[in-house]
């Protein structure tokens, strides 16, 4: 069932990959160091500027919205599924992306 849950919240993330605010991707802002993955299931601003942020804003809402739904399919935990996806995606992030440690700081894969 882990693995289900898993593989159901990595998809939705995914998916998450191609959301945009203004003119800027996920992708390109962890590409520039702007935002980073986060071990909560969340990005955040690496850079506080007003367009990472909303990108931030943005990618979190949705996020947290399909983490709602993973929960509730899999009877668990929000923050369960934030979590588990979180622990995935900053082990997964590419090579020159920012992903913050379990000490809080952030660290340049």
């Amino acid at each position: 069932m882990k693995q289900k849950l898993i593989h159901t919240a990595l998809f939705a993330t995914a998916l998450l990959f191609s959301v945009t605010a203004s003119a800027l991707t996920l992708k390109e802002a962890k590409q520039q160091g702007l935002v980073g993955e986060t071990l909560n299931g969340y990005i955040a601003p690496v850079k506080p500027t007003a367009e990472a942020q909303a990108l931030t804003d943005k990618i979190n809402q949705a996020r947290t919205e399909q983490y709602k739904s993973v929960a509730v399919e899999n009877n668990v935990s929000v923050d369960a599924v934030a979590t588990m996806t979180g622990q995935k995606l900053v082990s997964r992030a590419e090579a020159g992306e920012y992903v913050k440690g379990i000490n809080g700081q952030w660290l340049k894969k």
